[in-house]
């Protein structure tokens, strides 16, 4: 019996990267895991290796866009597993960018990926949180959104945005035994990582992250995904409204 048996977990974006990651240990950890991307593909290849290791799940494609979509998405999962105990919003895009070079369709596309795409899930789930008088929300933000980060300024922008989210609804749903924190990953080892910083370039960026990490590596997935677990257990039942970064020491907090 894992520490999360009987629960009901969405995690989104969780074709690839850090999604899966968390699936993978959410379901390793008795949770029954909502697979949410709008790979549909990839979140069915996700459920069989959850299944593969003695857990369970199911896929479901969703635009985290559109809320319609995930309202949508959610009542399937409220139907046959009845009010979502844990909710991860994971799903995220960006491209390394100057703002100078940015469009507004650019801008648009990650705002509404990366900010209005954890408020369209938490939003969704709510209701079914408050009527069962408990529920946790973990969203993943960046580091990149607790102090910056050079050729991601909408995208940081949204992410410091999902912290103060966060917060906010930790404050408002504290009465309904509802948790609401943050994880902050620093760099880390994904396909996402490796297209965003591609070529020779890309190359000496890793490179120069590495050097500058105490620990002197890139975050795996999965540690990240030990983070959420955390948040997500009985253990931090009494903690909300926190921001945990993942970083290897990168960033420290004052």
């Amino acid at each position: 019996m894992g520490i999360l048996s009987g629960r009901t977990a969405i995690v989104t974006g969780a074709a690839s990267g850090i999604g899966r990651a968390i699936a993978l240990r959410l379901g390793k950890e008795g949770a029954w895991i909502a697979v949410v991307d709008l790979d549909e593909n990839g979140a069915r290849a996700v459920v069989k290796e959850i299944e593969s290791g003695g857990g369970s799940g199911g896929a479901f494609k969703a635009d985290v866009t559109d809320f319609g979509a995930v309202q949508g998405c959610v009542q399937q999962i409220e139907t046959a597993r009845g009010a979502v105990d844990v909710l991860v919003n994971n799903a995220g895009w960006d491209l390394i960018l100057p703002f100078s070079e940015m469009t507004e369709d650019f801008w648009n596309k990650v705002i509404a990926i990366n900010y209005k795409g954890p408020v369209h899930f938490s939003r969704a789930v709510v209701d079914g949180m408050i009527r069962n008088k408990k529920g946790k929300i973990i969203s993943i933000s960046s580091d990149a959104g607790r102090v910056g980060s050079s050729g991601e300024s909408v995208y940081a922008g949204c992410k410091a945005a999902i912290i103060g989210l966060s917060k906010t609804l930790a404050r408002e749903l504290a009465r309904h035994q509802i948790t609401v924190n943050v994880v902050c990953p620093g760099p880390t080892d994904t396909p996402f990582l490796k297209r965003v910083t591609g070529g020779e370039m890309g190359a000496k960026v890793i490179d120069a992250m590495i050097k500058a990490t105490p620990l002197r590596r890139l975050a795996k997935p999965e540690d990240i995904a030990g983070a959420v677990v955390y948040f997500a257990s009985p253990d931090a039942d009494f903690v909300t409204g926190q921001v945990l970064s993942v970083s290897g020491g990168l960033t420290m907090a004052g």
